[in-house]
């Protein structure tokens, strides 16, 4: 899968202030479609990590969706948007916040519900196929686990917006020979090798890559600069990005 090693980073934030985040925060007085929508779209974004947090923290498939969906309930709620006006900084870390009072909650009413009688707990035998939504078991901690998966959607989610593009300007087979190649794994294809298959000169091959690459780093800072509040945040979410995805020395 691509990883950009743009010098991206470094571009000032222009249009900043029409991000998402940015939109909600400041429609978060008064009654805003656009603001609830805004909020939506990038709830939608979360909704995998979120997840993955509920089921590290040892919760069966079944019910961690359940407490998803319910999560998102209240957190989407139209009057809670009157709360967000003293919010700043980061959408992950304010949601994840938010996550942990909202599961605290639930433990608490689980815990009255069962001295007081009356309920019934069903387990169902053979959970559904989860796939990417959960991480291998392993000794990550919830936050973790949250986090990591927060690193892959925004990689695929900037992967699937560049597939888009190749894909409307009739490119979709050039999107799917380069996407994956790594011109200097051992082994691989030589950019002579791969033009043979594409019909273009071994020069337009390494320029369509490093292009991809480019237009790969853009659109995930995009996708970052969507849930902060400030420019400078954008180089910082980017720096645990690429840690998290374990290049944080390339």
């Amino acid at each position: 899968m691509l990883y950009p090693g743009t010098d991206s980073e470094s571009r000032p934030a222009h249009g900043f202030a029409t991000t998402h985040w940015s939109v909600v925060l400041s429609a978060s007085q008064r009654d805003s479609s656009e603001a609830v929508a805004a909020l939506e779209k990038i709830c939608r974004a979360y909704w995998r990590p979120l997840y993955a947090y509920i089921r590290r923290d040892g919760h069966d498939p079944t019910e961690a969706q359940d407490l998803t969906q319910e999560f998102f309930a209240r957190f989407l709620a139209r009057d809670y948007l009157q709360r967000l006006h003293h919010q700043n900084g980061k959408f992950r870390s304010f949601l994840l916040t938010f996550l942990k009072h909202f599961l605290a909650e639930q433990r608490q009413r689980n815990r009255a519900q069962k001295r007081g009688g009356g309920c019934v707990f069903i387990s169902f035998d053979g959970p559904p196929e989860e796939g990417c939504f959960f991480e291998p078991a392993d000794e990550r901690t919830p936050d973790e686990v949250f986090e990591r998966r927060w690193a892959h959607d925004i990689l695929q989610r900037a992967l699937d917006r560049l597939r888009e593009e190749y894909t409307a300007r009739g490119q979709v087979t050039l999107f799917e020979a380069l996407q994956d190649y790594q011109p200097r794994e051992p082994g691989g294809r030589s950019y002579a090798q791969l033009g043979d298959d594409l019909g273009m000169t071994e020069a337009a091959v390494k320029s369509a890559v490093q292009r991809m690459r480019q237009r790969h780093g853009e659109l995930i800072r995009e996708e970052i600069a969507q849930t902060v509040t400030r420019p400078e945040e954008i180089d910082e979410e980017l720096r645990h990005f690429r840690i998290l995805l374990g290049r944080g020395q390339s």
